[in-house]
């Protein structure tokens, strides 16, 4: 694990996924997961603002590491790292997406979902991956089953993961954070309530599979 993608999978509990419905959503929007303590936020490009708000928040917003998330191909990532992400997530994996990382300097959160693409990634010297879609892959269980043959990878698990069974998974050896979304309150966002999304990054910053 490269210093920069440790940073990131260990500063907190859980990375925030956001999609950017509005420009002017951004800034305000990570101000407040900071003051929460959730300071690495994945900025999707399942938007049109992906790409503008990872450039705006990596401006304005002091203590935040802003990633891309939702990147597809080379040149999605290319895309994202011009526009200053510091580090890239893709939900699966493939081979440009594995070459163009490792000729950059910006780490890669490969995804995987089975056995054989967490071997296939391995391969190409990736030891962290993101493992997508976590529930329907067969969540926690999957994740312990990986640990017997696999014990050197570690996973930032995302996808249908919650409140409700959070610190199932921070409670595994092999499950360095998750990502999430629940607290991205959406009725917060539109009215800018940026209090309450402060409250709710807080929680989630506090959590411990151990409570």
């Amino acid at each position: 694990m490269t210093k920069q993608l440790d940073t990131v999978l260990t500063t907190s509990p859980v990375i925030p996924v956001i999609v950017i419905e509005r420009a002017d959503d951004a800034v305000p929007l990570a101000e407040a997961l900071v003051r929460g303590g959730l300071n690495v936020l994945e900025i999707t490009l399942r938007s049109e603002h992906g790409l503008t708000a990872i450039a705006a928040i990596k401006k304005h917003v002091p203590g935040a590491i802003v990633g891309a998330g939702t990147v597809l191909s080379a040149s999605d990532f290319q895309a994202s790292v011009d526009a200053g992400a510091e580090f890239i997530v893709s939900p699966g994996t493939t081979a440009a997406l594995l070459e163009a990382a490792t000729a950059s300097g910006t780490p890669l959160l490969p995804g995987v979902a089975t056995p054989s693409e967490a071997m296939t990634v391995l391969e190409h010297g990736f030891h962290c991956m993101k493992f997508f879609p976590a529930e329907a892959a067969g969540g926690t269980r999957m994740l312990k089953a990986i640990a017997g043959p696999m014990p050197q990878i570690k996973f930032c698990p995302t996808g249908g993961i919650n409140l409700a069974n959070v610190k199932d998974y921070l409670a595994l050896d092999n499950v360095l954070c998750v990502g999430g979304t629940w607290m991205l309150d959406s009725a917060a966002i539109r009215s800018g309530d940026w209090a309450q999304i402060e409250a709710c990054a807080r929680a989630a910053a506090g959590l411990s599979a151990r409570d």
